[in-house]
């Protein structure tokens, strides 16, 4: 990040701004825009318009940062061990054997004493569990590995707050969720910070191809000294006479 370059600013503002969409979605609602639902949400309904309890809010928070900090983890670990084992394919099975066996731990504790939870229907919850592991799981860490693999970690995390506005739209076509003026405007925003992020990133990108490295520019020592050498033989050549003997080659003259 150089702060007095227009690019690394692009990049900041552009997070901060999809950043503040996110919240502008979640926290600020506004009045309700009657599209074509009328009518509470089932959750509304039987929630009654009421606010979940303070603790709830605490904990529910404290989970949030807490997924949010494991994922930005997970990333960068990922991106590392692509360097040293470039297999996404592999690497994504890796991922998904070692997170079922953490899964099955953490089950076995939690849920402890209860068989039923253990028992298979085939139902909604069954769909929504192959479909989490399927999709969500194993197709997603792929394309994450290709991704971080022809690009980097910051490009990729750049479309996260993305997905909150593709789960908005199709809550208001599928579960007939009513939408606010705080999402729509949550929602721009967002998409507004991510198109300025990746502004900056393609201005890097460019910028990287067309000025060469400072090994290309700069010849090492030896590359100098053996230029230098050459000119200077051919200068002791022409004067004495040319002569390809290895004193005139030395640039001495012959006794």
């Amino acid at each position: 990040m150089k702060l007095k370059s227009i690019r690394s600013q692009a990049k900041i503002i552009g997070t901060i701004a999809a950043v503040g969409g996110a919240m502008i979605m979640t926290l600020v609602h506004g009045p309700l825009l009657e599209l074509w639902t009328k009518g509470k949400t089932n959750h509304e309904s039987q929630s009654g318009g009421e606010n979940p309890n303070s603790n709830h809010l605490i904990k529910g928070a404290i989970l949030i940062i807490s997924g949010c900090l494991s994922w930005a983890g997970f990333i960068i670990l990922q991106a590392i061990t692509l360097r040293t084992y470039p297999a996404e394919l592999s690497l994504t099975a890796w991922i998904c054997f070692l997170g079922t066996i953490e899964g099955v731990i953490v089950a076995m504790i939690m849920e402890r004493g209860k068989s039923t939870v253990w028992a298979i229907h085939w139902d909604a919850k069954f769909l929504a569990i192959v479909y989490s592991g399927i999709l969500c799981s194993g197709i997603t860490y792929y394309i994450q590995g290709i991704v971080m693999k022809n690009k980097d970690p910051v490009f990729l995390t750049a479309f996260n707050p993305l997905s909150m506005v593709i789960v908005a739209v199709m809550s208001l076509f599928i579960l007939r969720e009513q939408m606010t003026l705080g999402r729509i405007l949550g929602a721009i925003v967002i998409v507004v910070g991510l198109y300025i992020v990746l502004w900056g990133k393609s201005k890097d990108n460019s910028t990287d191809n067309r000025s060469p490295s400072t090994d290309e520019q700069l010849p090492t020592q030896e590359q100098a000294i053996g230029v230098a050498g050459l000119d200077i033989n051919e200068e002791k050549k022409e004067e004495y006479g040319g002569e390809d003997t290895e004193m005139g080659r030395l640039g001495a003259p012959q006794q």
